[in-house]
């Protein structure tokens, strides 16, 4: 069975940063993408930046590019989201998910874990 658990939110001031874990496991992830997401109070669930396992290529959102780097560990099954500079409009509940097309449609996405609250207050 697939799981996914993220861990790494929190509270930062304006300006900080945080780094996002996403560890992955119960199946073979080398076909798949992983992918974060977010999503504010009201507002719809939003892409954030994808993955591949294999390979290298990244894909942000451009709210995000240049602040945000998408990173994994193969060895460990860990996605990492490293977020600078962030913005008090980055707050969010941040979702780590898989799935085999890595489009930033989220329904694209066949599993997800259960999220983490990001604040970042002004």
């Amino acid at each position: 069975q697939v799981q996914l658990v993220e861990s790494g939110g929190g509270l930062v001031q304006a300006g900080g940063s945080l780094r996002l874990s996403c560890a992955a496991s119960g199946r073979t992830f080398s076909n798949y993408f992983m992918g974060w997401f977010r999503q504010a109070p009201g507002k719809e669930r939003e892409f954030v930046a994808r993955i591949r396992w294999s390979g290298s290529s990244a894909y942000y959102a451009d709210s995000v590019k240049g602040r945000f780097t998408i990173s994994r560990d193969n060895a460990e099954n860990v996605v990492y989201l490293q977020m600078n500079s962030l913005k008090p409009e980055d707050t969010a509940v941040y979702f780590c998910a898989t799935g085999p097309r890595g489009w930033d449609n989220p329904r694209s996405y066949d599993y997800w874990g259960q999220g983490t609250q990001v604040t970042v207050s002004s």
